[in-house]
């Protein structure tokens, strides 16, 4: 089928109301915010919130599939979280320390980097005391590094790199963190940051609601370090949104195609399978088409959803730009009161943290 197309109601975009950051703040306490993931996957609790009828509802994620079904589909992103943090020294000898925010080919990279003095153009550094790693270009607070071209990346940063944990978790990633810091369904290594809705499911959950008649479905988008900074503008309005690539298959846009044509509805795992689709759909003036793109896709209140009936996301960081995306989704009369709700009722938040299903506020 390859196009699907839906008529927006509506604006497509939303109109700039000169929004205050301070709107999107929270306060959570420390004790709060997951340090480690549960021992069991679907062991997270869930809180369950549909605007439109006022109610919020405590649950566990076990309970999911009761709120599924049979013809329902079910959105996954397929990203694979890479290694992406990598120890070093420049030619001086000074330490860095180099965080790669995204893969560009099979030997480029743009990173981050840390160190007392920026490193100079045209010069090397060593990495993990194995890697000489070359510094080509610098754009903006990023730099474009060369890996070895006799070597392939993907293997060079598997064996030396470590695991970019999120900086509000407060400790040294370990080999707990490289399997559970994975959805069970990671495929394309991409991503410095994991898609923390996917991380919920096991195998089992999987397995069971293909058997209850719900369809699932791929996108792909590779996670960047930006989904963890917050706002620092005075309105939501000044905010650059960071860039993130993508991927749509054939099929997922054909699942989502046959879903809409039987009545189901269709559920985003995660904001960014949200973003993907919706990115995709505002870029084609409301089609959803096969292929790879790039999306600084920035959603706050206002905003038309054209594509997602629902979204099951983890409770995010005050002043982000996720938290702004699910008060576009769900309201954000409603989402202050869950948050509110969430924290009496001490729910664990962020990556490691509990669930939340939204109904979209019509």
């Amino acid at each position: 089928m390859g196009v699907l197309r839906f008529i927006p109601q509506g604006r497509s975009v939303h109109t700039p109301l000169s929004m205050q950051t301070t709107e999107f703040d929270y306060h959570l306490p420390a004790g709060l915010i997951a340090q480690f993931p549960l021992e069991e996957r679907a062991a997270s609790r869930l809180l369950y919130v549909d605007p439109g009828s006022s109610i919020i509802r405590d649950d566990h994620f076990a309970q999911l599939p009761g709120y599924l079904r049979a013809g329902d589909l079910l959105i996954l992103n397929d990203t694979r979280v890479i290694k992406a943090r990598l120890q070093g020294v420049k030619q001086s000898g000074g330490k860095v320390e180099v965080m790669i925010e995204r893969i560009l080919d099979d030997h480029r990279v743009l990173a981050m980097i840390r160190a007392s003095h920026a490193p100079a153009i045209g010069s090397t550094l060593l990495l993990e005391q194995e890697i000489p790693v070359a510094v080509d270009a610098r754009q903006q607070s990023l730099y474009v590094l060369s890996f070895p071209q006799d070597k392939l990346l993907d293997d060079l940063l598997e064996r030396y790199g470590k695991l970019p944990l999120p900086p509000y978790i407060e400790r040294t990633a370990n080999t707990i963190d490289e399997n559970r810091y994975q959805t069970v369904f990671a495929h394309v290594n991409g991503a410095v940051a994991a898609p923390t809705a996917g991380l919920h499911f096991d195998e089992a959950m999987l397995a069971g609601l293909r058997q209850q008649g719900i369809h699932i479905a791929y996108v792909t988008l590779h996670v960047g370090a930006g989904t963890f900074q917050p706002v620092k503008t005075e309105t939501v309005e000044e905010h650059v949104m960071h860039a993130e690539r993508y991927h749509i298959a054939e099929e997922t846009i054909d699942a989502i195609a046959q879903c809409r044509a039987r009545g189901g509805r269709i559920l985003a795992v995660g904001t960014t399978c949200l973003r993907t689709l919706e990115a995709c759909a505002q870029a084609n003036h409301g089609e959803l088409r096969a292929g790879s793109g790039e999306t600084r896709l920035f959603i706050t209140p206002g905003f038309n959803f054209q594509i997602i009936d629902r979204l099951l996301t983890n409770f995010h960081l005050p002043r982000s730009t996720l938290l702004m995306l699910v008060s576009a989704f769900a309201g954000m009369d409603a989402i202050r009161h869950a948050y509110q709700h969430a924290i009496a009722a001490r729910y664990r938040f962020f990556s490691y943290g509990d669930a939340m299903l939204l109904e979209k506020n019509l």
